[in-house]
């Protein structure tokens, strides 16, 4: 999810980059360890619950499964980063970790996405939801979504290599495009697929949510109502706090584009969209860490959730636990008995 380098290496070297190099490996290394503990948990949640998983679970248990592998490639840059963006991982992983990273963005775009339209679908179409809302088709769906992230994420294979640059004495994990044309098409793809399409839809679906929760009265009776009240309460915070953290990075897409036609130009131009872009990105990555959080403060149905696996796993632990001291206390009733039989 990084804009292909410029030919101006030398705009780069400022007291600026000094800064990048000390504080975004910290950055990145508490966005890994929180992205990668708070999504377990969730995943883990997910999976181990009794109930039957709905839609929405579904939904948020592939969204979960993203962050935790968009998180779980950062170690990577942030060993590049230490090293001032040398790469130490071949070619082959260069394009990997990569395309992981750039099909996260789509994924998790997507995934929210569908998350509002169930939402949405749940408080105003509530009776017409039978076949289109089984987990079947949901489970298709979100198969149909990776492969779309990674078919998006494709020019990572393509154009994504190690070169050596000698201004920098680097070997650098390098998206080259082979001619100019295609960094248009990358900023056109992700500003479509992740941005100009969903946000409308996602944004319909919220007001009517919002409307539905704050007008109706079935929802505030029942314990049905109060379910699809908190899981909407949920999703409407989950997607807020996606677009504050990707905002920034559509907007540096927008500026690159600018950059492209040649609107703007100059080192110093060549120099703030750089560092604009590297603040942004890993912005928008530590939407992957907040998630997480997100589920525990906001989703009371997920905190529901969370004390049943966690009472369950404990009632597990404890049966096991308590098996060989049954199995020792026989043990000895019968040499006992052997005893008293001589």
């Amino acid at each position: 999810m990084e804009i292909a380098a410029r030919a101006e290496p030398v705009c780069n070297h400022t007291y600026v980059w000094d800064w990048v190099y000390t504080m975004q490996p910290a950055y990145m290394s508490i966005i890994c360890l929180l992205g990668v503990i708070g999504n377990s948990c969730v995943l883990c949640v997910f999976c181990l619950q009794k109930r039957r998983s709905s839609v929405a679970d579904i939904y948020l248990s592939n969204l979960a499964a993203a962050d935790l592998l968009m998180v779980s490639c950062l170690p990577f840059w942030v060993a590049t980063i230490v090293n001032k963006f040398h790469w130490r991982f071949g070619e082959a992983m260069c394009q990997l970790i990569n395309i992981v990273i750039g099909m996260n963005y789509y994924s998790s775009v997507l995934f929210l996405t569908l998350v509002s339209v169930d939402r949405y679908l749940a408080l105003t179409r509530p009776l017409t939801q039978g076949r289109k809302r089984r987990a079947f088709w949901a489970r298709g769906i979100c198969f149909s979504i990776w492969i779309a992230g990674v078919l998006f994420s494709f020019p990572a294979i393509l154009f994504r290599s190690v070169q050596f640059f000698p201004d920098l004495g680097i070997d650098a994990c390098y998206l080259a495009y082979p001619h100019a044309g295609w960094r248009l098409r990358y900023n056109m793809t992700v500003s479509t697929v992740g941005f100009l399409i969903p946000v409308p839809i996602v944004s319909f679906c919220s007001y009517h949510i919002t409307k539905v929760l704050q007008s109706s009265q079935r929802l505030r009776k029942g314990s049905r109502g109060s379910v699809e009240r908190k899981a909407a309460y949920l999703v409407l915070v989950v997607l807020a706090v996606f677009i504050l953290c990707w905002l920034p990075y559509q907007i540096v897409i927008l500026l690159d584009t600018l950059d492209h036609y040649e609107v703007f130009s100059g080192c110093t131009w060549s120099y703030v969209l750089d560092i604009g872009n590297q603040l942004a990105t890993y912005l928008g990555y530590s939407n992957s860490s907040l998630n997480p959080f997100l589920y525990v403060i906001v989703g009371k149905h997920f905190k529901q959730k969370a004390r049943e696996v966690f009472t369950l796993v404990l009632c597990r632990r404890k049966r096991q636990w308590a098996k060989p001291v049954h199995l020792s206390a026989n043990l000895n009733s019968t040499k006992q008995t052997e005893s008293t039989k001589i």
